[in-house]
């Protein structure tokens, strides 16, 4: 029987990118606009809380120790226990109102950050890019004309890169090669037309060892899981109205963990609807995750 449970009571404004990190047990996500890192051991409920100096938009692990991350600026190293905040590269030029957003280390260790124009609200000018980030710390622009990038995943046998374009409710997927870093050959996977509920909107995203495609809709409090071919295969109705990312974690990675955002709520939600910028922990789905690769810069 599938089981859901608010897990942290952490009230994010805007929650975003868990990950889960088998070195300590412990599950990281962010409040993207307190801005602040959290962890969470689900073992011993033990939670503590870094604040952050700016809008950090995702996380991966990190081979040497810390996380690495997509941010207002570009790319940086955390290393909460050390206080360590350090940026070390800056490819979206800020002068275009863009940031970096979700992002997902490969199996090769390089991790890949999707930018978003940070002004979408008022102009849904395509002017962010896809970045990758290798581990010797060169930057690649891998794809551009996005408004806000997310969905980022890759299929198990890594031959496929998902990636999602929130504000033009589209998910699209790419030929991927591994040992290369390269992608081609770009088709729609998803488009509002089978992305059940008004918004149409993909967050962020996971694949489990399937290959099924598991993606977060915001402010219709969806959970989907979607096989390799596009085809609907489950529809969860959330806890929250504001999903935003699920994540494989656990021992066995059988345990979905999936973030919320207070930011989109009105006054009256703000008080009736108190799981909403919490951690929801989903088990018995019945499906395993994938490792989270790390880093290795």
């Amino acid at each position: 029987m599938v089981e859901m449970r608010l897990v942290a009571d952490t009230g994010d404004e805007l929650g975003e990118s868990p990950v889960w990190d088998p070195r300590a047990g412990c599950l990281w996500w962010l409040d993207n606009l307190k801005p602040a890192l959290h962890r969470l051991v689900p073992a011993s409920g033990a939670h503590g809380e870094f604040p952050l100096p700016e809008f950090v938009g995702s996380i991966g692990l990190r081979a040497q120790g810390g996380l690495i991350a997509g941010t207002l600026r570009g790319f940086a190293v955390i290393e909460p226990e050390r206080g360590l905040y350090q940026t070390i590269a800056e490819p979206e030029p800020l002068a275009l109102g863009n940031r970096m957003n979700d992002g997902k280390v490969d199996r090769r260790g390089r991790f890949w950050c999707g930018g978003m124009n940070a002004r979408f609200v008022e102009t849904y000018a395509p002017s962010a890019s896809l970045w990758r980030l290798d581990p010797d710390g060169s930057v690649h622009r891998m794809e551009t004309g996005i408004i806000v990038g997310n969905g980022i995943a890759f299929s198990p046998d890594d031959r496929t890169m998902y990636l999602s374009d929130s504000s033009a409710k589209t998910v699209w997927a790419y030929d991927f090669d591994l040992d290369a870093g390269t992608i081609a050959n770009r088709r729609v996977f998803l488009s509002s037309a089978n992305t059940p509920g008004h918004t149409g909107k993909i967050d962020g995203a996971a694949v489990d060892t399937e290959g099924f495609y598991w993606a977060a809709v915001p402010y219709d409090g969806l959970l989907m899981r979607y096989a390799p071919d596009g085809r609907v295969d489950q529809c969860w109705r959330m806890p929250v109205s504001c999903p935003t990312m699920p994540s494989f974690g656990g021992a066995e990675h059988d345990v979905l963990y999936v973030t919320s955002a207070r930011k989109f709520l009105n006054g009256w939600q703000r008080r009736v609807q108190k799981m909403e910028g919490g951690v929801i922990e989903i088990r018995g789905l019945g499906v395993h995750g994938l490792a989270e690769p790390m880093f290795g810069g």
